[in-house]
C-alpha cells in the first residue's frame, strides 16, 4: 500500500524565546518492508543546522531557533510504500548490541503491578503466542484513553491509573517483555486510520524480538500487530530515544503546542 503523509508541529511562545535546539525523529527509512518514495522537512522560524544517523539507525534532523522567535513550525511530507509482513520486522542488525534491549528505563522498570500482570499471561514466555496474549492482557488493563496520560509516566503510573495512550500501552508492553527476558523496544510512526484522514498526533507501538522471526511489532491500543496502514520512523529503548520532537530552550517562555497529521491510502 502506498501511503501519502503530511505531519506539521506548531509551537507558539507567549514571549520571545532567545534559543532552542530540537531533535526531529520524524523521517521514515526504507527497508524492513516500507520504501521511502519521497520526504521533505521544511522549518519555518527556524533553520536546520545537521541531520545525521543515531545509534538506533533513526534519522535525526537538528534544527534551531530563529533568535527571539515566538513561532516555529516543522512541516513533514512524503510518500511511503508498506508490504504486509504482518508485523515482522527480521533479524536485528546495526549499532546497538541484542542485550541494550533488555535494560530497564526510568519509565520501562518492572514493579508489582508489571510483575503481577505477567504472572496471569498463558503461554511459553517469549513464543508468538504469549506476545499476542501479553498484548489482549496490557489491552484489558489499560483503557485507551486520550488527555488522561502524562509522558513521564511510568509503566507503574499506568497500569495504577488503568488508562493511557499507545505511548503508555508500548511502554508496559516492552517493561513486561524486558522482565521476562525478552528483548523489546518502542516503534514511533504514522497510522492510516480507517475513520478519519485529520489525527492530532502521530503513533507508536513496540517491537519484541521472536526467536526464529527477529523483531515482529504489537500495537497494543488497536490489538493487532502492524500491517500496510502503519509506518515507522523511528526506534528507541522508550520514547525518549524515538520521540518525533524533543529538544531544549532557554527562557521562561510559555508554549502552546499543536499537531495536525494526515495520513491517506495515495
Amino acid at each position: 500500500m502506498r501511503l501519502s503523509i503530511s505531519h506539521t508541529t506548531r509551537y507558539a511562545y507567549d514571549q520571545p524565546v532567545p534559543y532552542a535546539l530540537q531533535q526531529l525523529r520524524v523521517t521514515p527509512k526504507s527497508g524492513h518492508g516500507q520504501a521511502v518514495h519521497n520526504w521533505t522537512v521544511t522549518v519555518e522560524g527556524g533553520q536546520k543546522e545537521a541531520s545525521f544517523e543515531d545509534q538506533h539507525h533513526n534519522i535525526v534532523d537538528l534544527i534551531s531557533f530563529a533568535p527571539g522567535t515566538t513561532q516555529i513550525a516543522v512541516h513533514c511530507s512524503g510518500v511511503v510504500e508498506v508490504e504486509e509482513n504482518h508485523g515482522v520486522i527480521g533479524q536485528h542488525g546495526g549499532y546497538m548490541p541484542m542485550w541494550m534491549f533488555l535494560r530497564e528505563t526510568d519509565v520501562t522498570k518492572a514493579g508489582p503491578m508489571v510483575r503481577k500482570l505477567v504472572s496471569g499471561v498463558d503461554g511459553e514466555p517469549g513464543s508468538l503466542g504469549w506476545m499476542h496474549a501479553l498484548s489482549a492482557a496490557i489491552h484489558g488493563a489499560v483503557a485507551y484513553e486520550t488527555g488522561r496520560s502524562e509522558v513521564g509516566w511510568t509503566t507503574e503510573d499506568v497500569l495504577s491509573a488503568g488508562h493511557g495512550v499507545c505511548q503508555d500501552h508500548a511502554h508496559v508492553f516492552i517493561a513486561c517483555c524486558r522482565h521476562m527476558g525478552i528483548p523489546a523496544r518502542y516503534v514511533s510512526g504514522y497510522l492510516m486510520m480507517n475513520d478519519r484522514i485529520e489525527q492530532e498526533a502521530t503513533h507508536a507501538w513496540a517491537e519484541a524480538n521472536v526467536d526464529g522471526l527477529g523483531w515482529v511489532g504489537f500495537d497494543v491500543s488497536n490489538g493487532i500487530s502492524p500491517d500496510t496502514r502503519y509506518v515507522r520512523a523511528a526506534t528507541g529503548l522508550d520514547y525518549a530515544e524515538a520521540a518525533p520532537v524533543s529538544g531544549t530552550r532557554f527562557g521562561t517562555a510559555g508554549e502552546t503546542l499543536t499537531v495536525q497529521v494526515q495520513v491517506q491510502q495515495q
